[in-house]
């Protein structure tokens, strides 16, 4: 509590000094390009489906959680001076710091995060209205759609669109859209014993974990013979096409 404390007089002692040197800082931002930030890596990814360029991002891609990311007062200054913030609202950064972070309603561009084709088409344009980068968003989301659909396809010629799979809840978006049969979930939280007995019982072919929140051990100590496979939403690497390699990643994992 102390540390929070102090990072707050840390942070409204930064912004008061910010305040006194505006008037320069103004000056010269008019001939700076344009200032995208993103919360994580997984903002980020859909800033670049939605056609834009030259994102930075807070939280270390590195990170097995980046959410959980604490924002620190530099973090702060570049959300503050960036023309657009991309985030997704259940950052930690967002819960702690809101107060502290100081933008125009219409510089705080919130989006779903949620790998589903549907979700990403509609984030990415909603990304591509801020700068109209409509035409570039329209090819680099019709790259992401075609590369899940040739791993839908590659799932129904493996037959994994006919077994039972057990799926984490923060990973069903994807696993829907490749074709396979979910028939049941888990998680966010811990596994229950219901769970536990019934994927005992349920002859599950796959069991889908989710890479930040690892919890499907139990499940597969009950049920042995089922593969688990654990997939990722916050993208390692980052850059142009980012989601969409990961996306990929997850596929091979899958398809092993």
């Amino acid at each position: 509590m102390k540390k929070k404390i102090a990072l707050v007089l840390m942070l409204l002692a930064s912004f008061a000094l910010f305040a006194e040197g505006a008037p320069e800082e103004a000056a010269s931002s008019a001939s700076r390009p344009a200032s995208i930030v993103a919360s994580t890596s997984w903002t980020a990814a859909f800033a670049d489906l939605g056609g834009l360029d030259d994102i930075t991002f807070i939280a270390p891609a590195t990170l097995v959680h980046p959410p959980e990311y604490e924002i620190t007062v530099s973090d702060v200054v570049r959300i503050n001076y960036a023309d657009y913030f991309i985030y997704a609202g259940y950052e930690r950064m967002m819960q702690n710091m809101s107060e502290a972070i100081r933008k125009d309603a219409d510089t705080m561009i919130q989006i779903t995060t949620t790998n589903d084709i549907k979700n990403v088409q509609e984030q990415a344009a909603k990304l591509a209205a801020l700068k109209g980068t409509q035409k570039v968003s329209e090819e680099r989301v019709a790259s992401y759609v075609a590369t899940v659909e040739k791993g839908k396809a590659a799932v129904q010629a493996a037959g994994l669109d006919k077994v039972k799979v057990y799926c984490h809840a923060m990973q069903v978006y994807l696993a829907k859209d490749l074709g396979l049969q979910i028939a049941g979930t888990f998680g966010p939280g811990p596994v229950t014993a219901s769970q536990i007995a019934d994927v005992a019982q349920g002859d599950y072919a796959i069991i889908i974990d989710n890479v930040h929140n690892p919890i499907a051990d139990p499940l597969k100590e009950v049920s042995p013979s089922s593969k688990l496979v654990i997939w990722r939403n916050f993208p390692e690497a980052t850059g142009r096409g980012s989601l969409e390699k990961m996306v990929q990643q997850n596929i091979d994992a899958l398809l092993q």
